[in-house]
């Protein structure tokens, strides 16, 4: 009877471990989403602004090799990413796309020039950036026209601006939430074993005594729990790589090690002050507290 009664103790003690470290991991995981877009903010914002081009439209005389050289000259200048010459086919297709096969029927010659699309820094595109950087490039004599969207850039950044602030508030909140909901299955799981702690408590021992396993016990399932929210994570982003491959040319090993090293820590953090927040409560119960 002992020995069976012993049995279903210890496979209720293994069942609410078991859930406690699967709702420590799910609450984890999200903190995980929420890191990896904290950490990687700067580069998805700078991705977007260096993705935006300015076309340097060249005179009808001017030739292929002229703009090549036109090219490598502005490729020196410091704000300036990359920048790669649109030959007069390559852009004559481009507006066969757009407007139809039959627009050329009009015209004896082709009258799309050569071009170079240039993409600047992403510190470099801002409106008054662009004030000065224009001109720069407009000075060339073999330019004709230099086409920058300039309410698309102003759209741009003010729409990352929003969406930054919008982020920061979701992100707090999940912290919040998070941490309330890993000190509510803490709460549970040392909650349990009131009477074990009153019993220890009874026969003299220290409240550092007591609490010290109960501590490590806590900061093993962050860790547990950390490792499994780790994996669902990495499995997520494997899933998600093939249908969005752009975006994962922003990540990094860096940004990626940093989400690990936040999601780890958050979890021994919040679960080991959980704990110390439960176990002086319980200490500091009475006997007849320890029924309610």
């Amino acid at each position: 009877m002992a020995k069976a009664d012993n049995k279903m103790m210890r496979r209720r003690i293994v069942n609410a471990y078991l859930s406690s470290v699967i709702s420590i991991s799910l609450v984890l995981f999200l903190i995980g989403i929420a890191s990896l877009l904290i950490v990687n903010a700067r580069n998805v914002s700078d991705y977007f602004k260096e993705t935006l081009q300015i076309s340097v439209l060249m005179k009808n005389e001017a030739t292929e090799q002229q703009a090549s050289e036109y090219m490598a000259k502005v490729q020196t200048l410091p704000y300036v990413k990359e920048a790669r010459v649109v030959s007069r086919e390559e852009g004559t297709k481009e507006l066969q796309d757009m407007l139809g096969e039959d627009f050329l029927s009009v015209f004896e010659t082709s009258p799309v020039p050569v071009s170079v699309d240039v993409s600047l820094k992403a510190a470099y595109v801002s409106s008054d950036s662009l004030a000065l950087v224009l001109p720069v490039l407009a000075a060339s004599d073999l330019v004709d026209e230099v086409s920058c969207q300039q309410s698309l850039v102003d759209a741009l950044n003010s729409n990352l601006g929003r969406i930054s602030a919008v982020l920061s508030v979701f992100i707090a909140l999940l912290l919040f939430i998070s941490f309330v909901l890993i000190n509510n299955t803490v709460r549970v799981n040392v909650f349990s074993r009131r009477f074990v702690i009153h019993t220890m408590r009874l026969v003299g021992a220290t409240r550092s005594f007591i609490s010290a396993p109960f501590i490590k016990a806590g900061i093993l399932q962050g860790l547990v729990g950390s490792a499994l929210s780790i994996a669902a994570l990495a499995g997520l982003l494997f899933a998600l790589r093939g249908s969005f491959p752009q975006l994962f040319e922003i990540f990094t090993l860096r940004t990626y090690v940093l989400t690990g090293v936040i999601v780890v820590f958050s979890g021994i953090l919040i679960c080991m002050i959980s704990t110390w927040f439960v176990m002086n409560k319980l200490l500091d119960m009475k006997r007849n507290e320890l029924y309610f």
